[in-house]
């Protein structure tokens, strides 16, 4: 399998990684003492009241902006996983899930996490075609414009970019490998979305078990072979 960016403008980059032979379960108690741990230590850079005008927010946000998100009626998932966080909350899906959402709230870096069984074929971050479909996690499916930046592999769309994932290849209770797609936009150094990736294999292995791959990061049109 391979992942490519398609296009030059805008300068979006991702980081890759994989774990295998995960074990995919409801564990609310080891998930939240995870939290608390994470959270700590957050709470001592972050708060609710000045989040905005940390210079990783600020960047995704001005992102949204330019992809004609307003970013104060829908946040950036990172953003908004941090002030649920440091106001004691987190949503609870899955362990692997939970790891993900962990790992992107400590790093401010919207991560995606895809059962690599349900990929099919190679991987692009390509502009969608007018009336391209798309099946979001807890919404109806509904058709993308051609400005819609996604991540699709050979049949389908994965996600819409930075924000949104599809239930086609979301993580279930019979995922077993996963892929690891943490998102980087203009303005955020290519090594916090290394560490937003690393946090995630690092997390997912501690509450799912598996053996992690650090694939690599990926910017405009160069390949990464996996």
């Amino acid at each position: 399998m391979e992942l490519f960016i398609g296009f030059k403008e805008p300068k979006i980059f991702v980081c890759i990684a994989e774990v295998r032979g995960v074990e995919v379960a409801k564990k609310d108690s080891e998930s939240m003492k995870l939290f608390r741990e994470v959270l700590e230590k957050l709470k001592e850079k972050y708060s609710v009241e000045k989040l905005k005008d940390d210079p990783v927010v600020r960047a995704f946000r001005d992102f949204y902006w330019r992809i004609g998100i307003d970013p104060t009626k829908q946040r950036p998932s990172s953003e908004a996983l941090l002030r649920r966080g440091l106001k004691g909350e987190i949503p609870l899906i899955n362990n692997v899930v939970d790891a993900g959402n962990i790992a992107s709230m400590e790093t401010l870096i919207p991560i995606g996490l895809y059962d690599i069984a349900k990929i099919k074929g190679n991987l692009e971050l390509r502009y969608a075609k007018k009336g391209e479909v798309f099946c979001p996690i807890g919404g109806k499916d509904e058709a993308l414009e051609e400005n819609q930046i996604v991540l699709a592999d050979e049949e389908k769309i994965l996600h819409v970019y930075p924000y949104r994932d599809s239930r086609l290849t979301m993580v279930s209770n019979t995922t077993k490998d996963v892929l690891i797609v943490a998102c980087g936009v203009p303005g955020v150094e290519a090594e916090r979305v290394k560490l937003a990736c690393e946090k995630a294999m690092e997390y997912i292995v501690v509450l799912a078990g598996g053996i992690k791959k650090f694939i690599g990061l990926v910017e405009c049109s160069p390949k990464t072979q996996r």
